[in-house]
């Protein structure tokens, strides 16, 4: 119970410590007269997947592949599978011709390069060079899009003072570090004590922990009815957790990769292309389709713990 308690603290310490930073962080930049375009792409994007990214470095950093490997592919299978899925079953979910061209296939291919480097058994730091150059292509695209398809944007900050955006920005990144330590080293303990894998842990436990961020967004959009933020959110994550956070883990400490994670690997590559082929016709995800998530997801958390 103490374990499970710690991790419940350091999931609540990391979206908060998240948003935090986020705030925080914009009113710096705000005041230092960055470009929102910059803003949104760096500081903001960043902090939806702070929490997976501080996990991840904590896990590498203490040799922990399981972890490392399963909070990855496990956000990237939630964000899919369950995240939209309960999405749209709230309100159906229209795609922009982008996302369908774009976002989509840069997802699945990114799934399926995760596979193919992994297949030997290892994510070395070659592997994760690999996966930041990719980050960077697609950083470069994002902001290309960006600029050319859309004016600059008022940006919404916090009304904070310099000296109180520093404090909060701080106050953020200590809530950031002491969460992902929390849930490190409470899903080892929890594991232990149940006699569960790290890999099951970190792959359904953790991973829902560090998507709450991705869920409260997609599930606000869908209530609005700004459909596509919904699924634009979804896809962006999925691609910056395999490009960007993937790639700074193996680049810190190779990840191993065991027999198990292949499976966990594979339905990566299988929620992407569901995804695609649901809503390549008619640009629309609608509840059977949400429904259909939900069960393929039931379906492997069923073979994870039986």
């Amino acid at each position: 119970m103490l374990s499970l308690f710690i991790l419940l603290v350091g999931v609540t310490f990391l979206v908060f410590g998240a948003n935090f930073l986020v705030d925080g962080a914009s009113v710096i930049a705000k005041r230092f007269n960055i470009p929102n375009i910059v803003i949104g792409l760096t500081i903001v994007a960043f902090g939806t997947s702070a929490p997976e990214l501080v996990v991840n470095v904590i896990s590498a950093l203490n040799g922990k592949s399981a972890i490392t490997l399963g909070n990855v592919i496990g956000s990237n299978i939630i964000n899919v599978l369950v995240i939209l899925g309960v999405t749209a079953l709230i309100y159906p979910l229209t795609v922009a011709r982008n996302t369908i061209k774009y976002e989509i296939p840069i997802a699945l291919f990114a799934a399926v390069l995760t596979y193919v480097l992994s297949k030997n058994g290892v994510l070395s730091k070659a592997d994760g060079f690999i996966l930041l150059g990719c980050f960077i292509l697609f950083l470069l695209y994002n902001t290309y899009l960006t600029v050319t398809n859309k004016e600059e944007s008022e940006l919404e900050v916090k009304n904070y003072t310099l000296p109180i955006s520093i404090i909060v920005t701080i106050l953020g990144f200590v809530l950031l570090v002491f969460g992902g330590k929390f849930i490190v080293d409470s899903a080892v303990d929890l594991a232990r004590n149940f006699g569960i894998s790290e890999r099951v842990i970190s792959i359904t436990v953790v991973s829902l922990g560090t998507s709450l961020p991705e869920l409260a967004t997609s599930l606000i959009a869908a209530f609005k009815k700004n459909t596509d933020i919904a699924i634009g959110n979804v896809v962006g994550s999925n691609i910056f957790n395999t490009f960007f956070i993937l790639g700074v883990s193996a680049v810190i400490s190779p990840i191993d990769i065991s027999s198990g994670a292949i499976i966990d690997l594979t339905l990566n590559i299988v929620a992407s292309l569901l995804l695609l082929l649901f809503v390549l016709r008619k640009y629309r995800l609608n509840r059977i389709h949400g429904l259909l998530f939900l069960t393929v997801y039931a379906t492997y958390l069923y073979s994870l713990f039986k």
